[in-house]
């Protein structure tokens, strides 16, 4: 049920909305708000990273509702991001899962999410690329919900920062080249 939460596309919808390019064949083909800040601008792309936060938190949040915990909370997180990833109903093409994590680790510990988000913050205010502000973000996150939270969520949220590693492989070759774009605020 949770992945069917996580398939609905801010970006795509989105786009649909204010009639701008699709983000899956503008830009870099990805539906996430980096994409849609590229190709659509910045109010549409402030929409889509809200979506996409809301998304992760509403997820973990209907999880609590239905008394889950611990583990199973965390895969709540995960299954979101999945779904995020790999929409059902937009031919599983998505984004690469990073607002809708930082929204499942508000769900699981609010403190926490808060941390993982200053750091993405920090990270591209300075570094201007939102994919190593991911990366290390995204990387920090369990770290975070071991220390501040519950040891139960380490392992699905490191299966997260995983998968998002995965989808980020492209960017990372980039970084390591000297060639990833860099945003604008």
């Amino acid at each position: 049920m949770l992945i069917l939460l996580g398939s609905v596309s801010s970006a795509i919808i989105v786009s649909k909305i204010y009639k701008t390019p699709d983000p899956r064949t503008e830009g870099s083909g990805n539906a996430g708000a980096t994409n849609v800040l590229r190709i659509a601008g910045k109010p549409q792309a402030a929409l889509t990273l809200l979506g996409d936060v809301l998304k992760g938190l509403i997820a973990v949040w209907i999880g609590h509702l239905f008394h889950v915990e611990g583990f199973m909370l965390g895969v709540v997180g995960l299954a979101a991001v999945v779904g995020h990833i790999y929409p059902l109903y937009f031919k599983f093409k998505g984004g690469k899962g990073v607002a809708t994590a930082v929204g499942a680790t508000l769900g699981l510990s609010f403190l926490c999410g808060i941390l993982v988000a200053v750091v993405w913050g920090v990270v591209a205010f300075v570094m201007r690329y939102a994919s190593l502000a991911s990366l290390i973000a995204v990387l920090l996150a369990p770290f975070f919900l071991l220390i501040f939270a519950k040891a139960a969520y380490f392992v699905p949220s490191l299966l997260i920062a995983a998968l998002i590693f995965w989808m980020h492989k492209d960017n990372i070759d980039r970084l390591k080249n000297k060639t990833e774009s860099k945003i604008e605020f």
